[in-house]
């Protein structure tokens, strides 16, 4: 059963299941598919047969990316067009916590950091630079350049304390050490602008790009000469990737081909195990459920998100062909 979430003039851009609720997941969204107006964060609960809204937040430009936090189950951090971060707290209702300005051009990536070690927010913009953010401290920790094109998306491992991942407009992906304040690896990962990147969760040399060229590679850190595996299908730009959290070589990709697909890398020259058709636009966010084994969330520019569970991943959970 697919259940479905309509917001009226609101354009879904993120999506993101609560890491401490399994029926609690926040949509990031903007007026006039983010060109003009404003965004509204939507805090949504899901039923065993509907999704209701919990809390709405506007702000006063479009809202791109949304991310929960990993140390307070009631607050979030969304970024806008206006090259700001907003910190909500859902338990408060009034307005952001925090806002926190520095970039220059629309923050278009929003992560919290997983490793219990630290507690940072990353934020990736497209003045071509990525932000380190302790929430304690008003202005940012560090800022790390290095990309010759916008960024799209900036991502912490779950693995290592200090070391993310970015993808961008130049073609490459960069691997990050916050303590060195560099990146440690280029990657020119594709041929066309990159709009996202995942890591795995069950192996921390193992990466996953989506690009406007319609194909998803899959990186082996430890040998960058070539991807392990590229995937192919798509007919549009991949707008979004998430690897799976149940199933390690299983993965997810959403595109503006108005498709979400389910992949298994592994498998050689068939990997694709199944397409979902149900929006009629981009579809521009994409998530698994971590407590509940293959539900998977997405949002699109058709003004739903769609909560649903694959059978195709049953069918791989269980080793099916």
């Amino acid at each position: 059963m697919t259940k479905t979430f309509r917001s009226p003039s609101r354009h879904g851009y993120a999506v993101e299941i609560s890491p401490f609720f399994p029926t609690r997941l926040a949509c990031a969204t903007s007026q006039y598919y983010g060109i003009a107006g404003c965004g509204t964060l939507l805090v949504l609960d899901q039923s065993e047969v509907e999704i209701s809204l919990f809390r709405s937040f506007d702000w006063n430009d479009g809202l791109f990316d949304v991310a929960w936090s990993e140390s307070n189950e009631h607050v979030l951090v969304t970024g806008a067009g206006d090259g700001s971060l907003q910190v909500w707290d859902t338990a408060n209702p009034q307005g952001p916590l925090q806002v926190l300005k520095e970039h220059k051009q629309e923050v278009y990536s929003v992560d919290w950091s997983q490793t219990r070690v630290e507690n940072l927010v990353l934020s990736g913009s497209w003045d071509r630079t990525v932000k380190v953010w302790d929430l304690e401290h008003p202005q940012s920790l560090c800022t790390l350049q290095g990309h010759e094109g916008v960024i799209y998306s900036a991502v912490w491992s779950p693995h290592v304390p200090g070391s993310f991942a970015s993808a961008s407009g130049d073609g490459t992906l960069r691997l990050w050490d916050v303590k060195m304040g560099a990146s440690r690896l280029v990657i020119p990962a594709h041929k066309a602008e990159i709009l996202s990147c995942d890591w795995s969760k069950y192996d921390q040399n193992v990466i996953v790009t989506g690009a406007v060229d319609c194909s998803l590679r899959v990186w082996d850190l430890r040998n960058v000469r070539q991807p392990i595996s590229e995937l192919i299908g798509h007919t549009y730009a991949i707008r979004r990737v998430k690897f799976s959290p149940f199933n390690p070589t299983v993965l997810a990709s959403c595109s503006y081909d108005f498709t979400v697909r389910f992949w298994d890398w592994a498998r050689g020259d068939r990997p694709l195990l199944g397409t979902q058709e149900h929006h009629t636009e981009f579809v521009c966010g994409l998530d698994f459920n971590l407590h509940i084994p293959d539900q998977v969330v997405d949002c699109a520019w058709d003004e739903t998100v769609k909560i649903y569970t694959p059978p195709c991943l049953a069918a791989a959970q269980q080793g099916a062909p």
